[in-house]
């Protein structure tokens, strides 16, 4: 038997040799009618490796140091991150899937030339396999985002106690906060009387590897896979034809501003929100558009949750183009939220940045920034 098939044979047999460990091996002096490739001989007590150095029979732990398997221990990335996988989850779908840690996620909000920011985002570890991401774009006042960032979540962990499927916990969601807002508003009695309302784009993880988008109004999620952006929302604005068509059979019209921006009734410069109840009869509506995406951590980077302040200047290749120049997510979103007010956003800027495995993999020095973009922020009070 080959020295080779041997070392296949030891590192294959583990489990089923009880607690002595491994087969090891001996090596075994060559003699002039030998061949030039060393043989062995099996021994139940010792290994022979040349550093000296013990290995356990858990590829989890090979080195029997106690430290978790690290994703570049698998050599599918180098050591651009460096975090220990899921284990239930790996072993549930059979592969190598990286723990996605909180700490290391990017967010930035900055308040451009607004006297007020009305952006809000959250992030957290909301059960034990599913991580939560969110950003709330508000307008007409504070108030509708506030009340998202504050309950959003409750909703959401609520659901999932009862209903596996994400896509529908998000579906419910949104529409259970649109009533609780409106209840909200009308025993407040500090809320001014303009139709407060606001996007929502949220995310969630799952085990590391499901992905599922949920999202009203111009906020987007993005992908960078591959470094290519892959667009996980499309914005509800009444210049979609599916939009328009609701909003018209509902009694709702569509007027354009100075600017040239489509709003509904003269108003709202989106068909989707959460919140803006006076446009609720004409077809304005807060249920949300989903995506389900399963993550492939060697060809996917990272996801990009963004307020309109940096979709209006930036589109999504370009934001994934100046993501894969920064060493981090915490530099990449503070990155993009500056290089918006750079290019004239006058809208408040939100980001969140959340690394995946093929994090840096995707280095990009393409800076292809279109300088005929219009340098005017969206204007959704006509």
């Amino acid at each position: 038997m080959s020295a080779a098939c041997l070392v296949r044979l030891a590192r294959c047999s583990g489990p089923h040799l009880g607690r002595s460990g491994l087969l090891h091996m001996a090596p075994v002096p060559l003699t002039s009618q030998q061949d030039s490739h060393p043989q062995f001989t099996i021994s139940r007590r010792h290994i022979y490796i040349p550093t000296g150095r013990q290995y356990s029979n858990t590829r989890f732990d090979p080195d029997s140091s106690g430290r978790p398997t690290t994703w570049d221990s698998f050599g599918i990335w180098d050591n651009r991150i460096d975090e220990p996988i899921l284990l239930p989850s790996s072993i549930r779908y059979g592969k190598p899937i990286p723990k996605v840690s909180l700490s290391k996620v990017g967010c930035a909000s900055l308040i451009g030339q607004r006297k007020e920011n009305e952006d809000r985002y959250q992030l957290s570890q909301m059960t034990d396999d599913i991580l939560y991401f969110a950003v709330f774009d508000g307008h007409g006042g504070p108030e509708a985002a506030d009340f998202c960032e504050k309950y959003m979540e409750k909703f959401i962990k609520d659901l999932v106690k009862e209903e596996s499927n994400l896509e529908i916990v998000l579906k419910k969601a949104f529409l259970e906060v649109d009533k609780a807002l409106v209840k909200h508003l009308h025993f407040s009695p500090n809320v001014p009387g303009v139709n407060p309302g606001t996007t929502s784009t949220v995310a969630l993880l799952r085990d590391g590897i499901e992905l599922v988008v949920g999202s009203v109004g111009d906020s987007r999620a993005m992908l960078c896979r591959k470094g290519k952006a892959v667009k996980l929302t499309v914005d509800h604005t009444p210049e979609r034809k599916d939009e328009k068509e609701r909003i018209k059979r509902s009694g709702g019209f569509i007027t354009w501003n100075s600017l040239g921006q489509p709003n509904v009734n003269g108003r709202l410069a989106m068909t989707r929100s959460i919140g803006d109840f006076d446009l609720k009869n004409t077809g304005v509506i807060a249920e949300p558009e989903t995506k389900r995406i399963s993550l492939h951590h060697v060809h996917d980077s990272f996801l990009a949750l963004t307020t309109d302040g940096i979709n209006f200047i930036m589109n999504s290749q370009e934001i994934c183009n100046v993501i894969n120049q920064c060493h981090d997510p915490k530099e990449a979103a503070q990155r993009i939220s500056d290089q918006a007010l750079q290019y004239g956003s006058e809208d408040n800027s939100t980001i969140i940045v959340v690394p995946f495995g093929a994090w840096g993999k995707h280095e990009s020095s393409d800076s292809n920034f279109s300088f005929s973009r219009s340098f005017v922020s969206s204007g959704r009070w006509a």
